[in-house]
């Protein structure tokens, strides 16, 4: 693709790709089978590459899409319609926090690698390996991967360009996917291949990267955000284990989160990984970060982790738009019985969405408008959370988007003020829901109530527990009507020394 001043980049056109491929990821609460989640991918993937707005200017169009069994992974194929004769395999890893995503690479053992046509086998892991023969041996309607490209080649002009991409897990498999395409035999149209990854841990061991690194490539790029962890991940994590990993303002590490980062770090055991491709460094200091995750705890650290990794702040380093969002249920009506009216605000919520009350899919909703839906609590017990689905996606559980069943309603920390002091100090805490039994808790120390309304109350921060185990900063727990509210950064409060 061109590189004029009017046409996006490579890099923006291909992360807006891999971004794309999050399209729906989630299954719906109430449950549906894995082809109509893959419809609802394909509607919403087709939707989103028509935005004109978006680095791919609405040229691209979807030739095949495949889902592994259990939706562990995805991949899809797709044709630029504006005559620059390219095209793209793109791959989506595992959904599912950092944490877990590093976990399921099983860097532990290694296997071989072994295509047809190489020297040699080189060596992956095992974890690399399985999700990389999940994404080659899919097949839709008996298509499978390679079956679709070679299809869709058959109709391209000489020299055509073939892009594999992946953000994260999929930028990983994508190293492995990209060699096996260069292994086959291409009889009708040869494409030039390229391969752009982004936030991708390692996926194999010097002679992997070696070996991909030898291929005929028009381009091999690694690009990352220096201020992220898992492309660190398996070749140099270790660096994650100093107290500045995240420059000021933080979050600096605690004890609790350089244990995790050591259990990380190990997980390789003998096995040493490399990064295969040219780096491209997006950034070269620390920005852009989250101001809401940088206080020194363990969620904090994690909530950074998330936002530096994200597909967004990958676009926003790239200088593209970043692609649609799906539903987000922002408050409901917190309490009721069942058939009772139901208010849920948040937005994305036009007409086609679909709702859930927990596990239980209610059949009757209205949208009042864009940013409202009013529903009917179906049969039911308990407190669930209501999410919303639509061909984007789905609507993350969050605490003001939970619904009690006759009550009483859930209580929830929105903020505090300050958010730092010392033994004695007024501190001021507003969310919903606090009733007359109210109890405030600093950690595991409880807080003198001095005054108190249904959605404010004023305490005296108790005295501080200084231990191995007990930081600094320690969130503040609201107890009332038999709930206690949930932890989040929002209700972090810091001791000063």
């Amino acid at each position: 693709m061109a590189n004029d001043s009017d046409q996006p980049t490579v890099p923006q056109v291909t992360m807006t790709l891999s971004a794309i491929a999050a399209t729906a990821a989630t299954p719906r609460p109430s449950g549906e089978t894995l082809a109509e989640q893959s419809t609802r991918m394909i509607l919403g993937i087709t939707q989103q590459l028509a935005d004109t707005s978006l680095a791919t200017q609405g040229t691209w169009v979807l030739s095949w899409l495949g889902v592994s069994p259990g939706n562990a992974n995805l991949a899809y194929v797709a044709k630029n319609t504006d005559g620059s004769n390219s095209f793209a395999v793109v791959i989506r890893g595992t959904i599912g926090n950092v944490t877990d995503l590093l976990e399921d690479l099983d860097v532990g053992t290694v296997v071989p690698f072994n295509l047809v046509g190489m020297p040699s086998p080189v060596t992956v892991s095992k974890g690399a390996m399985k999700a990389f023969t999940e994404v080659v041996t899919t097949s839709t309607a008996g298509v499978t991967l390679d079956q679709a490209l070679r299809t869709v080649l058959g109709q391209a002009l000489p020299n055509p360009t073939v892009y594999v991409t992946g953000h994260s897990l999929g930028g990983c498999i994508a190293t492995m996917v990209a060699p096996y395409l260069q292994t086959l035999t291409w009889p009708d149209v040869k494409p030039n291949f390229e391969l752009h990854t982004f936030a991708a841990p390692t996926a194999g061991e010097a002679d992997f990267a070696a070996y991909v690194d030898s291929l005929d490539w028009q381009a091999n790029e690694r690009h990352y955000n220096i201020n992220d962890l898992v492309p660190q991940a398996w070749n140099n994590l270790e660096e994650a284990e100093t107290d500045q990993w995240y420059p000021d303002p933080g979050p600096a590490q605690v004890d609790a989160v350089k244990a995790v980062i050591s259990t990380l770090a190990a997980l390789p055991g003998p096995n040493v990984y490399v990064q295969p491709g040219k780096d491209d460094a997006l950034n070269g200091s620390y920005d852009p970060f989250d101001p809401s995750v940088v206080k020194k705890s363990l969620q904090d650290f994690m909530g950074q982790v998330e936002f530096q990794h994200a597909n967004s702040t990958y676009l926003k380093l790239l200088g593209a738009p970043d692609v649609q969002s799906g539903p987000v249920v922002s408050v409901v009506t917190p309490v009721g019985t069942v058939g009772a009216p139901v208010e849920i605000v948040g937005s994305g919520l036009g007409q086609g969405v679909m709702v859930d009350f927990g596990t239980v899919p209610i059949s009757k909703e209205y949208v009042l408008r864009d940013d409202v839906i009013m529903a009917w609590a179906p049969a039911g017990v308990g407190v669930v959370d209501i999410r919303v689905t639509n061909n984007l996606g789905t609507s993350a559980a969050v605490p003001r988007g939970q619904f009690a069943y006759g009550g009483p309603a859930p209580v929830v920390v929105t903020g505090i003020s300050p958010c730092s002091g010392r033994l004695g100090d007024q501190v001021q805490i507003s969310g919903v829901n606090f009733a007359s039994d109210v109890q405030v808790y600093f950690g595991d120390n409880l807080a003198t109530l001095v005054d108190h309304a249904p959605e404010q109350l004023l305490v005296k921060a108790p005295a501080a527990t200084v231990k191995l185990g007990k930081p600094a900063t320690v969130n503040v727990t609201v107890l009332s009507s038999g709930y206690s509210s949930p932890a989040s950064p929002a209700d972090e409060f810091v001791y000063l020394e």
